[in-house]
C-alpha cells in the first residue's frame, strides 16, 4: 500500500471533519425545528374555587339607565353628558346631550369610572381628598361630584358619570336617577 503524504492526509481529515459537522448541524436543525407535542389542556374546576362570576349590565339596561339620566337633566333644562362603564372601566354607553359642552364627554367618563372603582358616590369620595390629597392623581379618576355606583348583591357592577351641569350636586343628581330606573 502506498503511504499518503502529510498534505493528503490533512485534507482528507478537514473534508471528514466537516462532513461530520455538516452531519451533526443538520441532525440538531432537524430536531429544532419539530414541534413539540402541544400541551395538554388545562381545565379550571369552579367546585375548586379556581373560576369567579361577575354581573354585568346588558347594552339594553346601559343604555336605559343612560337615557334615563339625560331625561332628569332635560327636565331642569339642564344640559349634561352621561356615561355608563362596567365594572372594569370600559365605556357600555355615552351620550351626549344637545349644548352639553365639549369637557362633559370625557369628565362622564371618568366620574363613572371613578365611582365604579371606590363604589361610592364621587361627592363623598371627593371628600375623602382632605385626608388624601394624592388620591386625585390616579390616572382616569375625577373627584368631584356627579359619579354614582350600580351595585348587583352589594358589588359593583358599573358606574354612570354626569356632567355639564352648574354644579356636581345636580350632576348626581341626574346619575342617581340612571341608577333608579334600573330597579324599575
Amino acid at each position: 500500500m502506498k503511504k499518503l503524504s502529510l498534505r493528503t492526509r490533512v485534507l482528507t481529515g478537514t473534508v471528514a471533519a466537516a462532513a461530520l459537522a455538516v452531519g451533526t448541524f443538520g441532525a440538531v436543525s432537524a430536531n429544532a425545528a419539530t414541534p413539540a407535542a402541544a400541551p395538554t389542556a388545562v381545565t379550571a374546576d369552579a367546585k375548586n374555587k379556581n373560576t369567579t362570576e361577575s354581573t354585568h349590565l346588558t347594552i339594553e339596561a346601559a343604555t336605559k339607565a343612560a337615557r334615563a339620566t339625560l331625561d332628569a337633566a332635560e327636565k331642569e333644562n339642564q344640559r349634561v353628558s352621561v356615561a355608563v362603564v362596567d365594572r372594569n372601566g370600559n365605556t357600555i354607553v355615552t351620550l351626549r346631550g344637545d349644548g352639553a359642552g365639549p369637557q362633559s364627554y370625557e369628565a362622564a367618563q371618568k366620574k363613572a369610572y371613578t365611582a365604579v372603582s371606590w363604589n361610592a358616590p364621587t361627592s363623598e369620595l371627593a371628600k375623602r381628598l382632605t385626608n388624601a390629597p394624592t388620591l386625585k392623581d390616579i390616572p382616569g379618576t375625577l373627584f368631584l361630584g356627579g359619579g354614582a355606583p350600580v351595585t348587583a348583591k352589594g358589588a359593583p357592577i358599573a358606574g354612570i358619570g354626569v356632567a355639564g351641569a352648574p354644579s356636581g350636586d345636580l350632576d348626581e343628581k341626574f346619575a342617581q336617577a340612571g341608577v333608579a330606573s334600573l330597579g324599575k
